[in-house]
């Protein structure tokens, strides 16, 4: 069976997790963290690098123990580290840990104080208010941790972006081996960048499908095969994910793939314009009563309702049919219009490269400049800069600076945001920064009016151009703090702020409907990776998808401007 990455991160992680409710050394917990995180951003398989022969120890936060684990789980299937902690503590307090509001300590206090060993156990604890007896706990938090196990129980499983990706793209390249397979896609909410995924949804064409549907279930990630047909087949993989197949022939693929796509409220859109013309349309083709028309192409679709294409990101039912109708459909962003990357980290905090490396991944990517953005002395868990040591870095960027020709490194810093809205360092060094990226890091259960004032008192610092990750949120883990998002927009507008859009997988912070929001108040937006490493760039795709989700053209982004017009939008 292959081994993904995101499966060896996972088993990082919940180790790391389980190693902290047991109170183990910080460093060695943190130590697995980070690698999780490592092996999470890689853009190439850890198992073909194992395969290759590849030392995994050069990888940044990887040591020779940490490659020897890894090269354990890709060559054995079994992960010693992890089964001799399971032996001392229930498994299941992994899976406490990933609740929102919980976490390692809480789960330790739950776990000793309360005999809680599973979601059913933490679930009971909470109905009958036993929660709350114990320290850090109140009546608040506990009505909370009810409310997500809750939408738990009652919600699909989903997955991020990125990691869907990983399986996507394997089950693809594996269906396009197949004998006699002319075109494989994924389409689905995968091929609309949703940020979450639920399953993926195989779109083929072939001149047979009875091989291809077995090829499909003979996948070595199979873990059940819950549907078996002439023409379809559903299974679930080993990581819980769940994929499904549809083998059509190549005049209903524009069709189905238009439908397979989705969303369901624009493909309902469509139909309903379709039935208007006397069309029927459906994921066999285009008819008008019983005699096919085209469905070919997706082209064929949108042209038999009178509209141009539509791209897969902006098909949610949320005005692009009525834009299409009326000729003003934007012209998205792609990864071509991105001139560089404007938030990533060095080691000088807690990233795992050196200022020289960040700076050789970005000129091979073909960027124009690269924005480094360490953290302020606040975040003291990630090393943050103080004044001294960010005016060394400065310094040494100056210098760099010097030896380049046709690239520009800009020396910036993310400043932490402080409780009362003040910024984190003093002016007199922020004025030597090309620009100041701010962030909340703390302090998350502000209300919302505290929380936006907090922030709007931030932007009213001259220096403060750049508002990263918004909400605060973390995909799958943890919901945004409460805030007056339209308060903050606005508040950005008024003082010549500009908001992130974080590509890191796991925010993709500011979401699609506030980037849409944004753009129609006039205001730019950065898409920055917040890489932690030279690999971490590449994270820039998904917030290209996120962008064209949110409707966003080259025009309404910071980073697609050449650096003398980017100086100028970022000049106080």
């Amino acid at each position: 069976m292959a081994v993904h990455n995101a499966e060896v991160a996972e088993l990082f992680t919940r180790l790391a997790d389980l190693l902290e409710i047991e109170g183990a050394n910080v460093f060695r917990v943190r130590a697995y963290r980070r690698a999780a995180q490592t092996i999470e951003d890689l853009p190439v398989s850890v198992a073909e690098m194992v395969e290759q022969g590849q030392d995994l120890s050069k990888l940044p936060g990887i040591g020779r123990d940490l490659a020897g684990k890894i090269e354990e789980i890709v060559k054995t299937g079994k992960f010693t580290a992890l089964e001799e902690v399971t032996a001392r503590l229930p498994s299941s307090l992994a899976t406490l840990v990933a609740v929102p509001g919980l976490g390692p300590k809480r789960v330790q206090l739950i776990h000793d104080k309360l005999g809680v060993r599973s979601l059913e156990d933490l679930a009971a604890a909470a109905r009958a208010h036993k929660l709350r007896t114990l320290p850090r706990f109140s009546p608040k938090l506990e009505a909370r941790i009810l409310e997500e196990l809750e939408r738990h129980r009652t919600t699909e499983r989903r997955f991020r972006i990125a990691t869907a990706a990983e399986f996507a793209e394997a089950l693809r390249a594996y269906m396009q081996r197949c004998p006699g397979v002319d075109q494989v896609v994924v389409a689905g909410s995968y091929r609309r960048c949703k940020e979450t995924v639920g399953d993926l949804d195989l779109l083929v064409t072939c001149a047979k499908s009875k091989p291809v549907i077995e090829h499909f279930v003979a996948y070595e990630d199979v873990a059940e095969i819950a549907a078996k047909g002439s023409t379809r087949a559903a299974i679930a993989l080993k990581t819980g994910l769940q994929a499904d197949i549809r083998v059509v022939p190549a005049k209903s693929y524009g069709a189905a793939l238009h439908y397979f796509t989705g969303s369901k409220d624009h493909n309902i859109h469509i139909r309903k314009l379709g039935q208007a013309r006397g069309l029927k349309i459906n994921e066999y083709g285009i008819f008008r009563d019983d005699k096919r028309i085209g469905g070919r192409t997706e082209e064929e679709v949108f042209a038999a309702v009178g509209l141009p294409f539509i791209e897969p990101e902006l098909r949610e039912d949320r005005g692009e049919i009525e834009a299409a109708q009326q000729g003003r459909l934007p012209k998205l962003v792609t990864l071509a219009d991105i001139r560089g990357d404007l938030h990533c980290h060095t080691n000088a905090s807690d990233g795992k490269n050196t200022l020289v490396q960040m700076v050789e991944a970005a000129r091979a990517r073909g960027y124009e400049y690269l924005a480094i953005t360490d953290h302020s002395k606040h975040a003291t868990v990630a090393r943050g800069l103080d004044e001294k040591r960010l005016s060394k870095q400065l310094d040494e960027i100056d210098r760099l600076n010097d030896s380049l020709d046709g690239f520009r490194v800009l020396k910036s810093c993310e400043v932490d945001i402080l409780a009362d809205g003040t910024l984190d360092l003093p002016d007199r060094i922020l004025k030597r920064l090309d620009f100041v990226v701010c962030a909340v890091h703390y302090k998350f259960d502000m209300d919302a009016k505290s929380q936006t004032e907090r922030i709007l008192r931030a932007m009213d610092n001259p220096y403060c151009k750049i508002l990263a990750h918004p909400t605060g949120r973390l995909l799958l883990d943890r919901a945004g703090y409460a805030l007056e998002i339209e308060r903050v927009l606005r508040g950005a507008k008024e003082r010549g702020c500009f908001l992130e859009l974080n590509s890191h997988p796991s925010r993709l912070d500011l979401d699609d409907v506030h980037c849409k929001a944004a753009k129609e108040m006039g205001i730019l937006i950065s898409i920055g990776t917040d890489a932690h490493s030279t690999m971490g760039l590449d994270a820039i795709r998904y917030g290209v998808g996120q962008a064209r989700r949110g409707w966003l053209e080259p025009k309404d982004i910071l980073n697609t401007r050449p650096w003398p017009e980017l100086k100028r939008l970022l000049a106080r």
